[in-house]
């Protein structure tokens, strides 16, 4: 799935939503959890990036070694502006600009929770 990410750069917030279901499955199929655990708590407990935020990371890779790249019409492409707020067309589709969802930043945030940094790097030794 990660090799196809930088087009999912472009994709609709709720195909990513159903990509989530779909990872929220098969984490609680692999770990055998119960239905009253929550995702979020599967995450941390995993070490698992959201698909949100796996995309994010991934397109943003990509964007940034594409921009070093010799050759001219693949640095044209990647950089991309998009139109004034004024423009007719509907908005543009872009992972880079979403804010992050709910359970990302859930997850984010309890990862940057020392103490449970420090339980998790005991239950990894």
């Amino acid at each position: 799935m990660t090799y196809v990410s930088p087009v999912f750069a472009h994709i609709a917030p709720k195909a990513l939503d159903r990509l989530q279901v779909i990872q929220n499955k098969l984490c609680r199929c692999a770990t055998n959890a119960y239905w009253c655990v929550r995702n979020s708590v599967l995450y941390t407990d995993l070490e698992l990036p959201t698909i949100t935020k796996l995309m994010k990371d991934a397109s943003k890779r990509f964007f940034d070694i594409v921009e070093l790249y010799p050759n001219a019409l693949l640095r044209s492409a990647a950089s991309y502006e998009s139109p004034q707020s004024y423009h007719f067309i509907r908005k543009l589709r872009n992972v880079l600009t979403y804010p992050p969802n709910v359970l990302t930043s859930v997850v984010e945030s309890l990862m940057k929770m020392p103490f449970l940094a420090h339980i998790l790097t005991l239950a990894n030794k």
